[in-house]
């Protein structure tokens, strides 16, 4: 059951809860036929059998969006309908707005396809939910590495260094005898060199900011300050590698490897306070050759920062899935039931022991109805076999679980929509 839910996470990205229930559902029905005596073949084979037929009506019944005719209303229902059971529910409409604005940003849609690697999500604790924020740029959660570097560099050459400003230290165990103060005169100086150096390499080559992945000595944090380079020390390796791809710089791992073709270009690189907490924050922003977008995400305590950062995954996903397949159906259980009265209807046509278990399968797929009318408040089997039948007289497969109490039962008037890629997904894993 965890795998099942893994594999659809790493495909989809949501509708893990559905594959589970209906997984479930299915055992169960199962465990009834096994002790009917019926064979695991043949329990297994008309399993596969209704499945082909669940999917068949899915997409039958699939409508298309045309996302370039400006149908972001419904690409903001689908990303809304999937953050609707999870805990940043009561600001559905703005993280449904941030993910669309974000997938929007990095989506190449003629090829249909959206590079996660250039949306980073940075989860900040302080502030509430609400303050979370959409940024066109990278998003360094540091500081500049000295009080009184500049803090707005316009047009900047980015140096990204993965070497530490420090002396080299001797790898084997070294005794240093120093006898004399002459002694200790030449040592310091020999350190204050190296630092120059460094330091010099770095101003020649025309860099002028440092983001570095190791950590500064005081001495040289000084030497940057007074030849007036900004710095960022500590730089995450994930960060590092999105720079290098957005700013166009090569990732230098030696002092003696820096030249001024290395060199990457970003429009500003600022340091702002953020939010009410007074944080500070890098922002980099107008790169050379990226779209990469960042999404801060605020919460109360890290517990919810992660967890909304969690859910806005979930949204990503969904929309990144509608801009590979623009196919909707109505989510709310309405389309699990379509399935369902389709797979019985044609469990009545097949001869022999199979037809037990298509008609168990059909049975199972009414779990998620069942389930959901039941969390709605709602009697669950007097509510589904309404549902059913207005299904069978209005032939429309939009008609589902009225969870939030809007009085009406059709999923498309209320804007509930599920990406087929999903739906497919759960019912193929599940069975």
């Amino acid at each position: 059951m965890a795998e099942l839910s893994a594999s659809q996470d790493n495909e989809i990205g949501d509708g893990t809860t559905g594959v589970v229930v209906l997984a479930g559902a299915i055992l169960e029905q199962a465990q009834k036929l096994l002790d009917r005596g019926i064979h695991p073949l043949k329990i297994a084979d008309g399993f596969e059998r209704a499945c082909d037929i669940a999917v068949g009506r899915i997409e039958e019944i699939q409508e298309e969006l045309d996302i370039f005719k400006n149908e972001h209303a419904k690409l903001r229902s689908c990303a809304r309908t999937a953050l609707g059971s999870k805990v940043v529910s009561k600001c559905q409409e703005h993280y449904a707005d941030l993910a669309l604005k974000a997938v929007l940003h990095v989506a190449d849609l003629e090829r249909r396809d959206v590079n996660f690697d250039l949306i980073k999500i940075v989860a900040k604790a302080g502030g509430s939910l609400e303050d979370s924020s959409f940024i066109e740029g990278i998003v360094l959660d540091k500081e500049f590495s000295h009080p009184q570097m500049n803090k707005i560099n316009r047009d900047s050459k980015v140096c990204i260094l993965t070497c530490p400003f420090e002396p080299p230290k001797p790898k084997t165990k070294h005794g240093l005898e120093i006898k004399s103060a002459a002694d200790y005169q030449r040592l310091q100086e020999m350190e204050q060199n190296y630092f120059t150096d460094m330091v010099a390499r770095v101003k020649n080559s025309g860099a002028d900011v440092v983001l570095c992945q190791w950590g500064f000595d005081d001495e040289a944090n000084h030497l940057l300050m007074q030849n007036q380079i900004p710095a960022v020390r500590w730089v995450g390796g994930v960060e590092v590698e999105l720079l290098a791809i957005a700013t166009g710089a090569r990732i230098i791992p030696r002092f003696e490897e820096i030249t001024p073709e290395k060199l990457g270009t970003a429009g500003s690189i600022e340091e702002v306070a953020y939010g009410t907490s007074g944080d500070k924050i890098i922002l980099i922003k107008d790169c050379a050759n990226s779209k990469a977008v960042t999404i801060m995400i605020r919460g109360g305590s890290k517990t919810i920062c992660d967890e909304a950062k969690r859910c806005l995954h979930d949204a990503i996903c969904v929309v990144r899935n509608m801009v590979k397949n623009r196919n909707v159906v109505g989510g709310g259980g309405a389309t699990e039931l379509a399935c369902s009265i389709a797979v019985a209807k044609e469990a009545d046509k097949i001869r022999g022991v199979e037809q037990y278990a298509v008609r168990a399968f059909a049975e199972a797929l009414e779990e998620i109805p069942l389930t959901l009318a039941e969390n709605s408040g709602f009697n669950p089997i007097d509510y589904v076999s309404k549902l059913r039948e207005e299904q069978v007289t209005s032939d429309n497969p939009f008609i589902g679980v009225d969870a939030n109490h809007q009085g009406t039962t059709n999923m498309s008037e209320q804007g509930i929509f599920e990406s087929v890629m999903s739906k497919k997904q759960q019912l193929e894993l599940a069975t």
